[in-house]
């Protein structure tokens, strides 16, 4: 099993500046990449951005493209996300996933084996 905790939500003005943070624990050698999404009320969970464990590589949601950046630090096994020009549509709460499967879409939650309690990210206009 692998363990998931993220933190560093929390309440910011159209276009401030917010960084996840997402520590892992457990069997954590087994999984492949480690993804984001963030959920709205009443809507589904939607994808943000996923990082390959071994070779780095990224992939973004088409709406946080040049404003989110994702990264991962290997002596803390935790990945970040940095969240720059936040809108109020980024309002969410913000689910850090990790998965073992090598050639899965990185876009659907259906891909991800782990997934964390979620923190709240609150843009305010």
């Amino acid at each position: 099993q692998v363990q998931l905790v993220e933190s560093g939500g929390g309440l910011v003005q159209a276009g401030g500046s917010l960084r996840l943070s997402c520590a892992a624990s457990g069997r954590t050698f087994s999984t492949y990449a480690r993804g984001w999404f963030g959920q709205a009320p009443g809507k589904e969970r939607g994808f943000v951005a996923q990082v390959t464990w071994s070779g780095g590589n990224t992939y973004y949601g088409d709406s946080v493209k040049g404003r989110f950046s994702i990264s991962r630090d290997y002596t803390k096994n935790t990945v970040y996300l940095q969240m720059n020009s936040l809108e109020p549509e980024d309002t969410a709460v913000y689910y850090c996933a990790a998965t073992r499967m090598v050639s899965a879409p990185p876009s659907l939650p259906g891909t991800y084996d782990y997934w964390g309690q979620g923190t709240q990210v609150t843009v305010s206009s």
